[in-house]
């Protein structure tokens, strides 16, 4: 048992590394979201020593912790949210202060101060106000009240340090390759289709080998739930991409070089309705091949058909995602596919009046069946249903 239990944490590690590996060579082949982590990273390094600099050669202080602690923590994701953060870190840090020299002001010691001054603290930490900063209140009044006497010049001094670490920090992340997220929307939602299309080619391929197991079924809902996870991603991105273009000057957009275009809110709406006719979809079809159920499948031979369509759908997911990576352009409709997928409407419809013949369940399943299929034809090449 210990060997095997050895094999799997080395086959474990060997994993992880293999996964740090590709990110390394994705960040030195093109940019995407591995570069950015690596650029933000090395920003926010490069931010801490200019401010332990400043702060212990400029200002001759040999404890210069405040302003390279506020600095790396202030190169954030986006140029928005580290002013932001910087104003409720920099209000924290204030009251922490505050609330240190108070207590050591009342209480004349060490240990007291901290008893008195950290349980007010550590409730204020939680204020909507201090966003997710607050616990640097608490932090800041242990680092006031360990260095020492608390004067009113060491209090300056703390309070000082942290407006140049902020200033540093903010001003990293706006001048130098600031950050801005316009290519995570189109990966998200090229993404998005391809996941769409792979969901729609597992069922498609299930059905025309019949495959109607617990185990088949789990597959089509563990799959429609990860596109739901996929759609809420794109809706981050989208807001990752709005806040980043705040407070970001022209100048230095076009330094960077970014794309000018990204897909508009449109095509959210229209992936957002993708991904809930394919979940309605696999819901149907998990309920049809439940046993105890009342609805039933259809004749294999119908169902194979429909298969078939679904496969064209999947491959028109997979043709829209190489369209949203390769950028804006004319959509193309081939005519071909087009008579193919009217032919196979076509004889679904005529399996649907068979079907009528042997109860109205079997005709209930098919006609959602289709109908979702319509729905998913319309919404993923919408140049198709117009013409």
């Amino acid at each position: 048992m210990t060997r095997v239990t050895e094999a799997v944490r080395r086959s474990a590690q060997g994993g992880q590394w293999t996964g740090v590996g590709r990110n390394v060579r994705a960040a030195w082949r093109s940019p995407g979201r591995e570069r950015d982590l690596v650029v933000q990273s090395l920003k926010a390094a490069g931010a801490a020593v200019l401010a332990w600099f400043v702060a212990s050669d400029g200002m001759d202080d040999p404890m210069a912790l405040m302003a390279p602690w506020v600095a790396l923590v202030l190169v954030q994701a986006t140029v928005y949210s580290s002013l932001r953060r910087a104003a409720q870190q920099f209000a924290a840090i204030c009251t922490g202060t505050v609330f240190a020299s108070l207590a050591q002001a009342v209480t004349g010691n060490t240990l007291g101060a901290l008893a008195l001054c950290l349980p007010v603290l550590m409730l204020l930490s939680n204020w909507s106000r201090f966003g997710d900063q607050g616990i640097y209140g608490a932090t800041t009044a242990v680092f006031t009240l360990a260095a020492g006497s608390v004067t009113a010049a060491t209090v300056g001094h703390r309070v000082g340090q942290a407006a140049l670490g902020a200033v540093i920090g903010i001003a990293v992340n706006a001048l130098v390759l600031p950050p801005i997220h316009l290519r995570d929307v189109r990966e998200n939602l090229a993404t998005l289709a391809e996941e769409a299309g792979d969901v729609l080619r597992t069922v498609a391929d299930d059905m025309r080998h019949e495959r109607w197991d617990a185990a088949t079924v789990g597959g089509w809902r563990h799959g429609a739930a990860r596109l739901e996870h996929r759609l809420e991603a794109v809706r981050s991105a989208r807001r990752w991409s709005r806040e980043s273009l705040r407070l970001t000057s022209r100048p230095l957009r076009r330094l960077r070089r970014l794309p000018s275009d990204i897909p508009p809110d449109s095509e959210d709406e229209r992936w957002s309705r993708i991904t809930g006719h394919v979940v309605t979809l696999t819901r149907t079809l998990a309920v049809a091949a439940e046993d105890e159920r009342t609805p039933t499948a259809p004749d294999a031979p119908v169902l194979h058909t429909y298969g078939r369509l679904l496969e064209l759908i999947a491959r028109a997911c997979h043709a829209q995602g190489r369209r949203l990576l390769d950028g804006p352009g004319e959509e193309e409709v081939d005519e071909r596919v087009e008579e193919t997928r009217r032919e196979m409407h076509r004889r679904l419809q005529e399996g649907l009046r068979e079907q009528a013949g042997y109860g109205a369940d079997r005709t209930t399943v098919l006609g959602s069946l289709l109908l979702q299929a319509e729905n998913l034809w319309a919404d993923t090449v919408p140049a198709a249903a117009r013409g």
